[in-house]
């Protein structure tokens, strides 16, 4: 069986070679590149199973690269995790708002890297039956893979969908930070992460939604629940 590839696009040799070892323990081939321009490239022309991209990059930025990406048929299916040492929220959302499917922040495991790549790329595997969900004016259709609300369709990025969709399918039930990591990162409990990505999700998916974003309630210390009432 072929290994999967992973683009790791870093400028940070120490890290390339920390990262690079760890994937290919993990039985992953690994491409690299330290210049966002070459990084492009190396998408485009090798297509490889997930992206490694990092945000402060010589000649291209990351988040140029992953908006370029993900606005290009033959590119957007390709999953994103964005590494960065920028710590504030809004660096992080833009980068969730282009489509990344989840970031890192440096310093980092080397071995929860590896972990959230190997669940991105489960996640992508998996087949859930389709079925359309309804509350109010929200419509989620996913046999055609849309949103919409008062017939209006919405852009969500695919872990706002599957984090929306998660929800609506709990039929009122909270769930909390840890199993929204684990059913929608796929995320195993002994590894420790950051339950405030399931937060930063939360709050654009909120602001998309609009007149519906009441439906999500926060329940202090505990998660989310959907109330479709």
């Amino acid at each position: 069986m072929s290994k999967e590839t992973i683009l790791l696009i870093e400028d940070e040799k120490n890290i390339v070679e920390l990262v690079q070892y760890n994937l290919e323990q993990s039985g992953f081939k690994v491409l690299k590149a330290a210049r966002g321009n070459d990084g492009l490239d190396q998408a485009r022309k090798n297509k490889p199973a997930l992206i490694i991209l990092d945000l402060m990059l010589p000649e291209l930025d990351g988040i140029e690269i992953c908006k370029i990406l993900k606005q290009n048929d033959s590119t957007a299916h390709i999953p994103i995790i964005i590494l960065t040492a920028k710590s504030t929220e809004s660096d992080k959302i833009v980068g969730l708002e282009l489509g990344a499917d989840d970031y890192v922040t440096k310093p980092f495991s080397p071995k929860e890297l590896a972990a959230r790549v190997k669940a991105v790329l489960r996640r992508g595997q998996e087949r859930p039956k389709a079925k359309i969900l309804t509350a109010g004016g929200l419509e989620l259709d996913d046999h055609r893979h849309v949103t919409s609300i008062k017939k209006k369709p919405i852009n969500l990025t695919s872990k706002e969908y599957d984090l929306l969709k998660t929800l609506m399918s709990a039929s009122g039930r909270v769930l909390s930070r840890e199993l929204l990591l684990e059913e929608i990162w796929g995320y195993d409990q002994s590894v420790q992460i950051e339950t405030r990505t399931v937060d930063m999700h939360i709050l654009q998916l909120r602001k998309k939604l609009k007149s519906e974003a009441h439906r999500i309630v926060t329940v202090k210390n505990v998660g989310y629940r959907f109330d479709d009432e």
